[in-house]
């Protein structure tokens, strides 16, 4: 899997945030991605130090709609710490 191809978003939720405060960034990865795709993407695209990963799967919220119910789509969830004193510069509008 290529380097681009692995993270898809970031999440800019209220959440996530709070959480870049920690040194803490939350993406939208690819399902197909694992832990250390993710570190190595994050570290080679942003040019940081990546401590640890978390990843989860996010499952779909049930939605109705008239006579309907569907679900919303699935996805993947990384939350990325890096090392102490690193930020990447996108998020904080430097």
């Amino acid at each position: 899997m290529v380097r681009e191809d692995v993270l898809i978003e970031p999440v800019l939720s209220e959440k996530a945030t709070l959480l870049r405060e920690q040194g803490k960034y939350v993406f939208k990865v690819n399902k197909d991605a694992n832990k250390f795709q993710i570190k190595d993407a994050v570290s080679k695209l942003f040019s940081v130090k990546v401590e640890r990963c978390t990843v989860m799967n996010v499952f779909g919220k049930l939605k109705r709609q008239r006579n309907r119910i569907g679900r919303t789509a699935s996805w993947k969830k990384a939350i990325v710490k890096l090392a102490p004193g690193e930020s990447i510069k996108v998020f904080e509008g430097v």
